[in-house]
């Protein structure tokens, strides 16, 4: 098991040292393996975030590849190890106690709704929360990190996100670039860099490798070979960058594991479970938020530890945020309303759910959230073109 290092060597502290070469205060203590000055001489700092690529991972399946070739070294994400945390770590600098963005699924008492953050709607019928009049300023408290850049800011990302709530929000005053395969992805990083004489940032995103090990797993042929695909994308930008002074980091929000139907728990099995709640789960099927029913914590979390046994860990939400497992920090004031009680730490390949009136069954292969080092471990990946 493997808790994130946000003393030097964590997405957080990859994030600050972007962030001091780019001419902002940072947030937090610099990467010791990438300082600031490493990159001082770019007049182009391109950051990747290739979702769901794990270190582990990428050093075996992508072996003899262009990534490998750059890899410097492992990080660790953040907890949880998911991209609602990540992600929003990536734009904001900040550690998720900070920023309060602790999984897919999220109870924002603000809205008085258990909602997606991401594709900002509501959890169960999908709703969008402007469509239920909840503006992202009611949920997203954190300043975009671009925004304090000295440096002109661009964002490239997927066409069908580039002008989401979200990112919207937290691209604050940055320039939005779409792509819709990676062959348009690599011509738009090469415009962007070649789109000015000023120095400039380049934040670029890529979902797809999540989207297939998800519902594929991360170990199968299809995962295997959008690897590939990204691989040779990433030679294809180093060779079209060549010669611009250009700075590529390439990293990951989180890894993966497959996790096998036969250890899925449904929280509709264990009734006495999901009797003592007042609310669905929230977090992740790899870390479950659990809140309970005024003046039943000590009787759901003596319920967990004895139908869950050895494949949970059953810890008070509370003392996971004292001990430090969402960072350091000043806590976001909502915090620990929005992780609830008690926390459901699955361990092994477990995962549990729940499912709302309405809500399609989903099974996905490959998860992420959890504190395996190949859910923790993210690669950092450096050139220069």
């Amino acid at each position: 098991m493997r808790l994130p290092d946000y003393r030097d060597g964590s997405l957080v502290n990859l994030i600050a040292s972007i962030s001091a070469a780019c001419g902002a205060k940072p947030r937090h203590e610099a990467l010791a393996a990438l300082p600031p000055e490493r990159l001082a001489w770019a007049k182009n700092v391109v950051f990747l975030l290739v979702d769901g690529l794990g270190y582990n991972y990428l050093a075996d399946v992508g072996r003899g590849g262009a990534l490998v070739a750059h890899l410097e070294g492992a990080l660790t994400s953040v907890f949880p190890s998911t991209t609602a945390a990540a992600v929003t770590t990536s734009f904001t600098g900040l550690t998720p106690r900070e920023h309060g963005m602790t999984g897919w699924f999220g109870w924002f008492p603000e809205a008085g709704l258990v909602v997606a953050p991401l594709p900002f709607h509501r959890r169960g019928d999908e709703k969008s929360l402007i469509e239920l009049s909840v503006h992202p300023s009611q949920l997203f408290y954190s300043a975009p990190l671009l925004d304090c850049f000295n440096v002109r800011s661009i964002i490239v990302t997927q066409r069908r996100i580039v002008d989401s709530v979200y990112s919207r929000y937290f691209g604050g005053r940055a320039e939005r670039r779409a792509y819709d395969n990676l062959a348009s992805l690599v011509s738009e990083v090469d415009a962007a860099v070649r789109s000015g004489p000023e120095r400039k940032y380049i934040y670029v995103y890529y979902p797809e490798l999540d989207t297939v090990a998800h519902v594929h797993g991360v170990g199968s042929k299809q995962t295997a070979t959008r690897l590939t695909a990204i691989d040779a994308a990433f030679a294809h930008i180093l060779q079209k960058l060549s010669g611009t002074n250009t700075a590529i980091v390439v990293s990951a929000d989180h890894g993966f594991i497959d996790t096998p139907p036969a250890e899925a728990l449904e929280l509709e099995n264990y009734s006495s479970l999901a009797e003592l709640l007042r609310l669905p789960l929230t977090g992740e099927p790899r870390v479950a938020f659990c809140h309970v029913k005024p003046g039943c914590v000590e009787q759901f979390a003596e319920r967990a530890h004895a139908l869950l046994g050895a494949r949970a860990e059953v810890r008070m939400s509370a003392t996971l945020i004292k001990e430090g497992w969402f960072g350091p920090g000043a806590s976001h004031p909502r915090l620990a309303e929005r992780v609830g009680d008690v926390a459901l730490i699955m361990r092994g390949h477990f995962t549990i759910r729940d499912r709302l009136p309405g809500e399609k069954p989903h099974m996905l292969i490959g998860n992420h959230g959890g504190i395996t080092e190949d859910e923790m471990l993210i690669p950092l990946i450096v050139a220069r073109a």
